[in-house]
């Protein structure tokens, strides 16, 4: 596995999201010893980034992380969120965006703890809080820096200006959004004031949610509860749509002899040297897979072929959710 760097961090060119092992993916209930065998499988593989927040669960992601990487925590770029989770509402988890410095402080004691580790590596504040400044959030993670609790400062789904005002205050070492080939928003504004501060992108869902790997032939292929039946991209006219996409991402595929799923993450290892996806799943042979796209290599007429395809159909996120990201 090739290494590059978010920042100053060192990390694995391909990380591991390990959401889908603990909520929003787990309509028919979760495997916690596969997902267990997953992890482990990702680290043996040379994947050294792996990616959680205390909201997936809640909480138990952080715990099936720490069960996965007993006696391999030295091996590891630990990376978790806050501020989805607000501790000053007796309804916990269900409070919404809380980024204040009290919160901040509450939650980390509680991902230290769930974790089990005297430091974490990467902090991103999970979604942008409004009613919070983003400079107050900046000061309150670069103390626990300085206190050796937080190694350093990430952001998740922040937009250009939220960005250059927290970096004003404590260096952001990666920004974490969604992109892949079917959601590209990123590269307008966000990409751009990135490169030029020094900062590492951490796309999530660079498959698409699933949708790039090809296996996914209709709506029915998730089991009831996944949020993706109800998703505006796999929904009549909007999937017919997204699948042609995912058709000609298949035809490269063939082309060069690896998945589509490896050619998917191969175009965004193309993006740029400091851009480290973080492709989830809770089965080893869909790790070995994603990680096998550190070797696959694409020419550039491939490479043009999939920068011309189509935006997707549809919106990549519902209603409450688009309200919490920023471009």
């Amino acid at each position: 596995m090739k290494h590059t760097t978010l920042g100053d961090l060192d990390v694995s060119r391909i990380g591991l999201g390990a959401m889908g092992m603990s909520a929003f993916y787990t309509g028919a209930g979760t495997d916690d010893a596969e997902a267990v065998r997953t992890i482990q499988r990702a680290v043996d593989l040379g994947v050294t980034l792996i990616d959680t927040a205390e909201v997936y669960g809640p909480f138990t992601n952080e715990e099936l992380i720490r069960e996965a990487l007993k006696g391999r925590r030295d091996e590891i770029v630990l990376a978790t969120k806050f501020g989805m989770v607000s501790y000053a509402d007796p309804n916990g988890a269900k409070g919404g965006l809380d980024s204040r410095p009290a919160n901040i402080r509450a939650a980390v004691e509680g991902s230290l703890k769930r974790l089990g580790t005297d430091h974490i590596d990467l902090y991103y504040q999970h979604r942008v809080d409004p009613n919070t400044p983003i400079e107050d959030v900046a000061g309150t993670v670069g103390e626990l820096v300085l206190e050796g609790k937080v190694r350093y400062l990430g952001l998740s789904e922040a937009g250009p200006d939220t960005i250059r005002r927290a970096h004003a205050v404590h260096p952001v070492t990666a920004v974490q959004s969604s992109y892949s080939l079917w959601s590209r928003e990123v590269e307008e504004r966000v990409l751009p004031a990135l490169r030029e501060l020094g900062i590492g992108f951490v796309p999530y869902s660079p498959l698409g949610h699933g949708f790039l790997t090809g296996t996914v032939r209709s709506p029915e292929h998730f089991d009831e509860g996944d949020w993706r039946r109800t998703s505006p991209r796999f929904q009549g006219e909007n999937f017919q749509r997204n699948l042609a996409l995912a058709d000609e991402v298949r035809a490269v595929a063939d082309e060069a002899g690896a998945t589509p799923a490896q050619v998917a993450l191969a175009w965004l290892l193309s993006r740029g040297a400091h851009i480290v996806p973080i492709p989830g799943t809770k089965r080893v042979t869909r790790v070995e897979e994603n990680t096998a796209a550190d070797t696959v290599e694409l020419t550039a007429e491939q490479l043009a072929k999939l920068d011309n395809l189509p935006p997707a159909a549809g919106h990549g996120h519902s209603e409450a959710e688009s309200r919490m990201i920023e471009r």
